[in-house]
């Protein structure tokens, strides 16, 4: 119990950095929570976690196939994916904004966080990487563990988009610039230090 409890965590956190980071299912949240208030935000990522059920289960497919064979290069690729990706995220908190002014998108919230999952690039990289090292490291205890690691993934998904969506509702943002680039920054450097633990283990 204790370790789904720590797996689940582990997950919250790496998908908070994921989910933190400005990106266009972002800007579709914003842009739906302006139209249609704070229950914008689950909708939108209720589309964005479609998509990631169809990618989680050909991760599963592939790490059942070729656990053993490529485990070590799917830790190698999503420990460096993970430090770069941490670097990157500090380097862009000095400038990141959740102004709605950057809004734009389709009207359907769930088809705009399928679609803006789809045609980002992040997405497939960081799920072809860093996410399906992280499922091939979970499964190994058991399938309950993938599922852990999922629904923490999930979790921070939807709680930050659901935060961001009441913000926009309200008229303002519940965090600073000044907070938000904080946390980004945090979030960056956690990136980096659990890519290097990854590191080490191969």
């Amino acid at each position: 119990m204790y370790r789904l409890i720590e797996v689940f965590f582990i997950a919250f956190t790496i998908g908070l950095t994921g989910a933190l980071a400005p990106g266009p299912t972002l800007v579709a949240t914003i842009n739906s929570s302006l139209k249609g208030g704070w229950i914008m935000g689950p909708k939108v990522i209720l589309g964005h976690m479609a998509m990631e059920v169809v990618v989680f289960l050909l991760v599963l497919r592939g790490v059942a196939l070729a656990a053993e064979s490529y485990s070590r290069a799917v830790a190698l690729v999503g420990g460096l994916a993970l430090v770069a990706f941490g670097a990157l995220t500090i380097k862009g908190s000095a400038g990141a904004s959740i102004s709605r002014s950057e809004a734009s998108g389709t009207a359907n919230p769930y088809l705009a966080g399928v679609l803006t999952s789809a045609a980002n690039p992040y997405f497939w990289i960081w799920w072809l990487s860093i996410g399906s090292a992280l499922i091939l490291d979970s499964i190994r205890a058991g399938l309950i563990f993938a599922a852990a690691f999922m629904a923490g993934h999930w979790a921070a998904d939807l709680g930050w988009y659901t935060l961001v969506a009441g913000s926009v509702q309200q008229g303002r943002n519940v965090l600073s610039e000044r907070s938000y680039r904080r946390v980004l920054g945090l979030c960056g450097a956690f990136l980096m230090l659990f890519g290097i633990y990854y590191l080490t283990r191969v």
